[in-house]
């Protein structure tokens, strides 16, 4: 009997040590599993959006804002949150060489490999320098990342609770089967007015450059189609014969593609999601999947970075 008794005590013993244990599993998850706060799903859900949904991010170093823009199903873009930029190094301009501390400038596209789960910095993701653009002009440096943290060194730090919003908004997209998402890195919000009181800089040519992606995405709400020729952005055009341009090399035979202009609904498109349609798999909260999404990749697109070149020698972000 009292054999029995003892027995039965400790069975229920560890029963209760191993429901405490499940308990607290939850409060530990490592940063990348999390899934988005509660108020994060609620206005997604206010927009009439989804986690699921495309993203675009865009950056601009003067103001120090990064924004997060959602995909709807018409196929535009819409403004999700504007974060602000803890820190970034350097000042106004591209990155131009290994060491220079500059943080990048232009149109980089991000994959599901380009994530990193196990940073330094908290949670990143590799912006992708340099792309065809920064190659043909013989650019160097490699490690540019988008993270946490408050400190830079050619990064975009954004402290660790912002990092984990925008990198879990990215890892569903990517999840979800968005091939890649673009980033466009600005030194400053693209106005007319703001690049006539740039003139005089030194990079006055290559941000005019830049302001036809900027003009284009204000315009249709679509991410620019980026090729590069003739070390330069060739935006919203296709190649006579889908001719792959040398970003080194004069531009192929091409045309302009139509420009549809986007047009918003009286409420934007805004509406009200039940409670339950935002309910998710604990399988996809924990990034978990049957099979893997292979990438696409589209020859008028930059594509991920794959430099040949010497990698910084700094920490790993």
């Amino acid at each position: 009997m009292l054999r029995s008794r003892f027995i039965t005590a400790v069975f229920a013993a560890s029963v209760v040590a191993f429901a405490a244990a499940l308990s607290g599993c939850g409060q530990f998850s490592p940063p990348y599993m999390k899934p988005l706060a509660p108020q994060t799903r609620a206005l997604l859900a206010e927009k009439g959006m989804t986690e699921e949904q495309p993203v675009l991010v865009r950056i601009f170093k003067a103001e120090s804002e990064l924004e997060v823009w959602k995909q709807k199903d018409d196929g535009r873009y819409y403004h999700f949150k504007t974060y602000p930029i803890c820190a970034y190094s350097g000042g106004l301009g591209p990155k131009v060489k290994q060491g220079d501390r500059q943080a990048p400038e232009g149109f980089y596209l991000i994959s599901r490999d380009q994530l990193n789960p196990r940073s330094k910095y908290h949670l990143a993701f590799n912006i992708g320098f340099p792309n065809a653009y920064d190659r043909s002009l013989g650019r160097t440096g490699s490690n540019l990342m988008v993270h946490g943290d408050c400190t830079s060194a050619g990064c975009y730090a954004m402290t660790d609770a912002v990092i984990e919003e925008i990198y879990i908004l990215a890892r569903e997209a990517l999840n979800a089967g968005q091939a890649s998402f673009q980033v466009q890195a600005y030194p400053f919000r693209m106005t007319s007015a703001n690049l006539a009181a740039h003139t005089k800089d030194d990079w006055y040519d290559f941000w005019r450059n830049l302001k036809e992606g900027y003009d284009y995405f204000e315009t249709t709400r679509l991410p620019p189609t980026v090729a590069v020729c003739e070390k330069r952005y060739l935006v919203n055009a296709a190649f006579n014969n889908n001719v792959r341009p040398n970003p080194a090399g004069a531009c192929p035979a091409y045309r302009k593609l139509p420009v549809v202009a986007f047009k918003p609904s009286k409420d934007d498109g805004k509406k009200t999601m039940s409670q339950a349609s935002l309910a998710k798999p604990l399988g996809s909260v924990m990034g978990l999947s049957f099979g893997s999404v292979t990438p696409t990749y589209r020859a008028m697109t930059l594509g991920p970075a794959t430099p040949s070149i010497a990698s910084d020698k700094k920490k790993k972000k």
